[in-house]
């Protein structure tokens, strides 16, 4: 469980810039267009950013929702991998999607395959500026959130007593 390797982000370190996105769409359309990028920045609060991509889910829903049967899933890496022949852009997959990492762009979905053709790995993570990117696991994401957790309570702790 957990095992599939994604794009996560620091949200204390992104700044919001989208060149994830530019790195992104020049990598996949060759083109400056974020629109047609497999990662999204977005707001959250009116100062924290978050970058959303495919997170390779484990038994990942958006697969058995598509009804012509056009995205599989590897095991090995999780990558979701799309067959531009058989999606007509339903956007069922979309829907199945619980990160919302997943687009339509021009009749078919894009969604993040972690620049496997790359051998420096994703060109999200190679041009983000403040490094707010990196490969990691859900296991990852789960020990550095119980982390962060203890050392929150022994601030509060340390300051209380």
């Amino acid at each position: 469980m957990g095992k599939h390797k994604f794009v996560s982000v620091d949200i204390n370190k992104c700044a919001g810039c989208r060149i994830c996105e530019y790195a992104c769409s020049m990598e996949k359309c060759k083109a400056f267009n974020p629109t047609k990028s497999r990662i999204r920045v977005v707001r959250i609060y009116p100062h924290t950013n978050a970058a959303l991509n495919c997170r390779m889910c484990q038994d990942a829903p958006c697969v058995p929702a598509c009804p012509r049967k056009a995205l599989a899933q590897s095991e090995e890496t999780g990558v979701i991998r799309v067959d531009d022949q058989r999606c007509d852009g339903c956007g069922w997959c979309v829907k199945a999607c619980e990160f919302g990492a997943i687009a339509l762009d021009a009749g078919t979905v894009r969604m993040c395959d972690l620049c496997g053709q790359r051998e420096k790995g994703p060109a999200c993570i190679e041009w983000c500026p403040e490094q707010a990117l990196e490969l990691t696991t859900n296991d990852l994401l789960s020990q550095k959130a119980r982390i962060r957790a203890v050392e929150s309570l022994a601030v509060l702790t340390e300051a209380a007593g």
